[in-house]
């Protein structure tokens, strides 16, 4: 199934954090936050304005982002698990 986002909204695949800590300790499940990097997978058109002009995502497929923690809407496709998420909620792009 293809998912196309609706105007400013993006899809994000969360990123897996490290199990084990700098010095070697070993992170259990439990204990574990859930990350707030995550790839960009699909992106909408951009948001409208009340005049009617498109304003332009700043983030492409392919992105690597970090978002606030509570963000997005949580949907499981073919399996795997992804954020739907406004365009807003992306606090910056991880550039390498």
């Amino acid at each position: 199934m293809k998912l196309k986002p609706l105007h400013d909204r993006v899809l994000v695949k969360r990123l897996e954090e490290e199990e084990k800590t700098k010095g070697g300790i070993i992170i259990p499940d439990t204990a574990k936050e859930k990350p707030i990097k995550g790839e960009i997978m699909a992106v909408g058109p951009g948001r409208l304005t009340d005049d009617g002009k498109r304003i332009e995502m700043s983030v492409k497929v392919g992105d690597k982002v970090m978002f606030s923690k509570y963000a997005g809407t949580e949907v499981k496709i073919e399996g795997e698990e992804y954020l739907i998420m406004r365009e807003d909620d992306i606090v910056a792009i991880i550039e390498n």
